[in-house]
């Protein structure tokens, strides 16, 4: 059975929309600020691959909707997950939200599996605007967990 729990992160982008969301959908943007490898574009009904080489770590993307400036529908992850990217105009740039939901995991897990997501969708925004708005790539994926 899956939870009702939804994790919300959010960021205004001081970018025009259609710049954002190829960030997001075109993985020659989206790795500097989050996944090291993509083996493509997200597009609607389409299966990718996300890669982190730094952890050793992949994850399978499936692209459910695309809605070109507005709404990236996927599912990903272990168990998988739903994961949308909303992308709203607003007076100074673009309003990201990222939603996950249809959490599996119970009690304790799915408290765990809430604070990961919440932590890491916010590190990407965080990542996208600071590349985006400034042409910096603060390795933020990369520095969350150094190998010791």
């Amino acid at each position: 059975m899956n939870s009702t729990a939804c994790v919300e992160a959010q960021m205004l982008i001081r970018k025009p929309i259609e710049d954002v969301f190829e960030a997001f959908i075109n993985p020659e943007v989206t790795t500097n600020f989050w996944f090291t490898k993509s083996t493509g574009k997200l597009e609607e009904g389409k299966t990718v691959t996300w890669e982190w080489e730094m952890y050793g770590v992949k994850s399978v993307v499936k692209v459910n909707q695309v809605i070109p400036g507005k709404l990236i529908r996927t599912e990903w992850g272990e168990p998988s997950t739903n994961v949308d990217y909303e992308f709203t105009t607003m007076e100074n740039g673009t309003l990201v939200v990222i939603r996950s939901y249809g959490f599996g995991q119970t009690g304790e897990d799915l408290v765990k599996v809430i604070n990961d997501n919440t932590g890491g969708f916010t590190t990407v925004l965080d990542g996208c605007k600071a590349y985006l708005e400034h042409g910096i790539n603060l390795n933020l994926i990369q520095d969350k967990f150094p190998k010791k």
